[in-house]
């Protein structure tokens, strides 16, 4: 349990969040939306400091990153609590843990046991030197994420955020400095589909614009979910967005299959290849998720296999000192 960063106290004891665009307004012994956050006595406190719920060794691709160190693998952890609620969520688990208003949960780390985690495991060999702040939504562990993150970059790691981006500007600019990549989910391309899922687009949609600006490498994930998201106009649409910003950013498009509160039938896979059919118009790079296809990473120019991808597995081949082995094009691979 650590005070907040972000909020402002409010008449009658009642505080108003500050860190996404939920402003939730919290009475005393209440939580807000994400649950993460508890006002106890006129402050607001992160309730999942120090909280580490779920951690593992995954390969980068997992995250999913396919050009940010492609065959590597990173230490990833995750906590509990989130601020949307996605009635479809494949780690409901950890998201809508604090649903129950009882529920906490004891023995937090701080964040340089964490490090020891990460140093332990890293020790192992094969590991790019960072963390994934990942499995559940880190902007909810802001304050453990950034004071985290800072020990990281202290040791010359590289810090990676999976996540909805749905967070107000001034924590953002916070973690700007800290943080090498993130996967951000553009949940949908629609307003009325974010609404259904606690949310809304244009503050992700910023969100995206700011870490691009600060000089993370951002690649973008859509779930294609039944009636939902699965639109081929409007992820053709969210293509055109993205390639206003830069056409080289990595889309990944992941089929959805029944989860949770929601059991409309799986995406069907001819949809998902006329969805990435339609994006490929306008971006370079489009990849399929929860698919056995495979996602080989090839060259705009010539076609060359770049990276060589069998499931999680992958292989860089095709690349010498930041080029096409081929053609000799700059490849939009971080090595």
């Amino acid at each position: 349990m650590r005070e907040s960063d972000y909020y402002s106290v409010e008449n009658d004891g009642k505080v108003r969040c500050g860190l996404c665009p939920h402003r939730c307004l919290i009475a005393p012994g209440k939580s807000g939306i994400c649950g993460a956050r508890e006002n106890r006595d006129g402050k607001l406190y992160s309730r999942n400091y120090g909280i580490v719920a779920s951690a593992a060794v995954d390969p980068i691709e997992k995250k999913p990153l396919y050009h940010f160190h492609p065959g590597s693998r990173i230490f990833s952890i995750g906590t509990v609590g989130c601020n949307l609620h996605c009635p479809f969520c494949q780690n409901y688990s950890l998201s809508r843990y604090y649903d129950e208003e009882s529920r906490n949960i004891d023995s937090p780390v701080t964040p340089e046991y964490t490090i020891g985690m990460y140093e332990r495991a890293a020790a192992s060999g094969g590991f790019m030197p960072g963390i994934a702040f990942t499995y559940s939504e880190p902007i909810v562990w802001f304050e453990f994420v950034r004071d985290t993150a800072a020990l990281v970059k202290d040791r010359g790691g590289q810090n990676v955020l999976v996540t909805n981006g749905f967070i107000n500007d001034e924590p953002l600019r916070e973690l700007i400095p800290l943080v090498s990549a993130a996967n951000v989910d553009l949940k949908a391309f629609n307003e009325s589909a974010y609404r259904k899922m606690g949310g809304d687009l244009e503050p992700v949609k910023s969100s995206i614009g700011k870490m691009i600006e600060g000089g993370w490498h951002v690649e973008l994930t859509t779930l294609l979910v039944t009636d939902l998201s699965d639109s081929i106009t409007e992820i053709e649409s969210a293509a055109k967005w993205i390639a206003s910003i830069d056409r080289r950013i990595p889309y990944h498009l992941s089929r959805y299959f029944p989860q949770y509160r929601y059991h409309k039938p799986a995406t069907d896979a001819r949809l998902m290849h006329r969805a990435r059919d339609a994006a490929k118009t306008h971006l370079d790079y489009v990849y399929l998720g929860n698919l056995s296809e495979e996602n080989d990473t090839e060259c705009p120019s010539c076609g060359a296999v770049l990276v060589s991808r069998n499931g999680y597995r992958a292989v860089v081949c095709g690349v010498d000192s930041g080029k096409c082995t081929s053609c000799g094009r700059d490849v939009d691979i971080v090595m």
